[in-house]
């Protein structure tokens, strides 16, 4: 199979949960009446995302060789969301929330340990040269599982109901699952790289000479993306736009831009390079998060917001791929798990920390002040990067 093929499968699997939190879920609890207090916690179900650099080593030092030693930990990991998501359909939100928390707290479990194999097991098979292409797929691949979980499943909870719409999401990563079945995956460690591995080397990571200035730029670089992209969608509730409308909005059109956003972000990685992309790349993100203060006064029209998704989407995606394919350049052979996931982590710390801050904030300033705010994070996040890759020249 080939293994583009193959790391956009696992990809699209991977995303489709994720995606859910992110936006389907906010939606919907705003509609069933929650606080945004609530809906700003919520975000904090991600947290195995930030934590899971703990339990990479373990992805990176076990695995059944007979069948594959990435590949048994994504068979196992996509079989226990399958079940999982299938055990919460059946589940009421009304009566059994504080269950539910938990148990989609599990899916995020699994859907991160998946992500640990999948990007061990992409840095494997990916040359210095596939890995730009590479990282296109794998954005792109996050958008289409972020339209189907966070789109589709939007428009089909607004239809169809709970019940429903989590017993389809359980089946979309069945049959996402069928092609890594069918993959043949050659021996991934060396007996001696396992000999060597132990939990020691995850953390000499952060002794490699100029890693701690990039990982203040992971820290800081997606904090205030974070903050606008939970906020955007209670604000369209509150606005009056129904959930297949948001659905079709940002689910589907928003997150098509995306996908087309990240193969023209690594088309664009050759002639700008890596690190002068993700300085201009951020500063358009800062760009689209200014141009949705035009909700807040008052230019509500469907296109406007039709454009403002388009615009966030397609700027985000690309900000992603020269992002990633540092990370995994940085990524040691021997332990690509847990260095990649190690990153990936310090990602998410910083972005969860403004997400999960982001309803008390609009509460206390307004959807207004919520996304001016986050525009601000932005620009400093794309002055440090300016002031690390290219004052200190630290990435060569």
């Amino acid at each position: 199979m080939n293994k583009f093929t193959l790391l956009a499968t696992l990809y699209v699997a991977q995303f489709l949960p994720v995606a859910f939190f992110r936006q389907t879920f906010p939606v919907f609890l705003r509609q069933e009446g929650l606080s945004l207090e609530t809906i700003g916690l919520t975000s904090l179900l991600s947290l195995p995302w930030t934590l899971k650099f703990i339990w990479s080593p373990l992805v990176d030092r076990y695995g059944w060789q007979k069948i594959g030693h990435y590949k048994s930990w994504i068979l196992l990991m996509q079989a226990m969301l399958v079940l999982t998501i299938c055990f919460c359909s059946f589940l009421d939100i009304q009566t059994n929330f504080k269950f539910l928390l938990g148990c989609l707290l599990f899916v995020t479990c699994f859907a991160a340990t998946q992500d640990i194999a999948t990007d061990a097991l992409a840095i494997k098979i990916l040359s210095s040269g596939d890995r730009s292409f590479g990282n296109s797929i794998q954005v792109g691949a996050n958008y289409l599982g972020a339209m189907i979980g966070g789109g589709g499943i939007l428009i089909l909870l607004d239809r169809s109901g709970w019940n429903q719409s989590m017993l389809v999401m359980a089946l979309a990563i069945f049959l996402l699952s069928i092609p890594v079945i069918f993959y043949s995956e050659k021996s991934s460690i060396e007996p001696q790289e396992k000999e060597r591995f132990n939990w020691l080397a995850l953390f000499n990571f952060y002794f490699i000479p100029g890693m701690w200035r990039w990982l203040l730029v992971l820290f800081l670089y997606m904090m205030g993306i974070s903050m606008a992209w939970i906020m955007q969608y209670p604000m369209l509730v509150d606005l009056g736009i129904s959930l297949s409308e948001i659905g079709l909005m940002s689910g589907i059109v928003g997150f098509s831009a995306g996908l087309v956003g990240a193969f023209v972000g690594g088309l664009l990685i050759k002639p700008l390079g890596a690190k002068r992309s993700l300085i201009v790349f951020e500063i358009l993100i800062a760009i689209a998060i200014a141009a949705w203060l035009l909700p807040t006064f008052g230019y509500t029209n469907l296109p406007l917001l039709y454009i403002l998704s388009i615009a966030f989407q397609f700027a985000y995606s690309m900000a992603l791929i020269p992002m990633y394919s540092i990370m995994m350049d940085k990524s040691r052979i021997a332990n690509p798990g847990s260095d990649f996931t190690l990153q990936v982590s310090l990602v998410f710390v910083g972005s969860y920390l403004t997400g999960s801050i982001s309803g008390y904030i609009a509460n206390w300033i307004g959807y207004r002040g919520v996304f001016a705010l986050a525009c601000v994070i932005c620009w400093i996040a794309a002055v440090i990067v300016w002031q690390v890759f290219v004052l200190e020249k630290v990435v060569s």
